[in-house]
C-alpha cells in the first residue's frame, strides 16, 4: 500500500533532508510540501476528497503554527494522522498537542530510524512519541497534579495576595488584626508548602492562581 504525505515545514535543509530520506521508501508518495501551516488548511479546504494520510508539520513557522493546523486537521478529518518534528519540548505546547488528539512527536535531532519508526507506527494506527517527549509531558502531568494537591486557607490566600501586592511584613500584620511574628510564620511556611525560594516566587504563585483582583 502507498500512503499519501504531506510534510510542512520552514526550515529548507530540514524539509530538503526529510524528503530525501522519505523519497527512498516506495511506499510513501508526498502529495505535497509547504512552508506554513496556513497552505496546508487551504490545501485541504480546497480537495476535501484527497485522501492524505499523514501530515509532518513543525511546530514554529510564520502564520499558521503545527499546534493550530494539528487543531484545524483534526477538526477536518480525523482519519488524517498528524506528526510534529519539532525542536521545541516545552511542556504546554506538548500538552495541547496531545489535548488535541496529534498522533506523534519526535524531536529534530532524533536518528533517521526513529523517525522512520513514528511514520510507520503512525500509519500502522498507533500513537508515536519519543521518550524525551514522554518524559516531558509526564513530568508536567506530575507537577500539576502535586500543585493541584496543595489547598491553602483562606488566610493564607489573604497573606499571600498581600505579599504579591507588596505589602510590607508590618502592613500586612496591621490589615489582618495579626502580629508581625505570625505573618513572619505563614511567610516561611507558604515558602516551604509551595516549593519556592523567596517572595518573588510567591508572588508568581499568586498571579498563576488569580488572587490578585485589582
Amino acid at each position: 500500500m502507498t500512503y499519501n504525505l504531506i510534510i510542512v515545514d520552514d526550515h529548507k535543509m530540514f524539509l530538503d533532508g526529510l524528503l530525501s530520506i522519505l523519497k527512498s521508501k516506495k511506499e510513501y508518495n508526498i502529495l505535497l510540501t509547504a512552508k506554513d501551516g496556513k497552505h496546508i488548511d487551504k490545501y485541504l479546504k480546497i480537495n476535501p476528497d484527497e485522501r492524505v494520510d499523514l501530515i509532518i508539520t513543525d511546530i514554529s513557522m510564520p502564520e499558521l503554527d503545527g499546534i493550530s493546523l494539528n487543531k484545524i486537521i483534526k477538526e477536518h478529518n480525523r482519519n488524517i494522522k498528524t506528526l510534529v518534528v519539532s525542536m521545541h519540548n516545552n511542556a504546554d505546547k506538548i500538552d495541547n498537542l496531545i489535548e488535541h488528539d496529534v498522533d506523534g512527536y519526535v524531536p529534530k535531532n532524533a536518528e533517521k530510524e526513529e523517525l522512520l519508526k513514528a511514520i510507520k507506527t503512525i500509519l500502522g494506527g498507533e500513537k508515536y512519541f519519543s521518550k524525551e517527549i514522554k518524559d516531558i509531558y509526564l513530568e508536567n502531568k506530575f507537577s500539576k497534579k502535586k500543585q493541584e494537591e496543595i489547598k491553602l486557607t483562606q488566610r493564607e490566600i489573604d497573606v499571600i495576595t498581600l505579599i504579591a501586592k507588596e505589602y510590607t511584613t508590618q502592613e500586612i500584620a496591621d490589615k489582618l488584626f495579626l502580629s508581625k511574628h505570625t505573618i513572619e510564620s505563614y511567610r516561611k511556611n507558604l515558602i516551604a508548602k509551595l516549593n519556592v525560594r523567596n517572595l518573588a516566587g510567591l508572588t508568581k504563585y499568586a498571579l498563576k492562581m488569580k488572587y490578585l483582583k485589582y
